[in-house]
């Protein structure tokens, strides 16, 4: 499967990365879904919520601060598949950066992804992206590569 993204909405992952640096970004991708690929219709960036959700939530990550980890408030996560459900698109994907690392899924990122999502992956190397990966979950709970059309 591929991921179809607008030129408009990869700079704003990229700009929300870079702007975010050196803490992780974060963001929801909202659009739709065929047999062939997923089309990015919106970009929601969302700030990092991972204070406020690691001690409820993560309680042994608490070393770990917005410059390793990112979490996504719930309420948000509501309002955009509130907001998706009226115009027939649905949450397909989230994005976020790594901070001065690769744009490579780490194993908290595969543990905690969900199967049917696109996982967009920023390189922020001294507040510059470098690189911009897309991941999906294989049937064995595994990341695999996708494929990003930018167009």
């Amino acid at each position: 499967m591929s991921l179809i993204l607008h030129p408009t909405h990869f700079k704003t992952i990229c700009t929300h990365a870079e702007t975010t640096y050196p803490n992780e970004c974060c963001g929801l991708l909202l659009g739709k879904v065929n047999k062939l690929e997923k089309t990015v219709v919106e970009v929601w960036p969302a700030e990092n919520a991972w204070k406020a959700e690691a001690d409820e939530y993560w309680p042994e990550d608490r070393e770990l601060t917005e410059e390793r980890r990112y979490a996504i408030p719930p309420e948000l996560m509501l309002k955009a598949m509130k907001s998706g459900c009226d115009r027939h698109l649905s949450i397909i994907g989230i994005y976020h950066s790594h901070p001065n690392n690769a744009a490579t899924p780490s194993e908290f990122d595969r543990i905690y992804a969900w199967p049917e999502y696109s996982y967009i992956i920023v390189s922020v190397q001294p507040g510059k992206a470098i690189d911009c990966l897309c991941w999906s979950l294989d049937d064995h709970h595994q990341f695999q590569s996708e494929k990003i059309i930018k167009k």
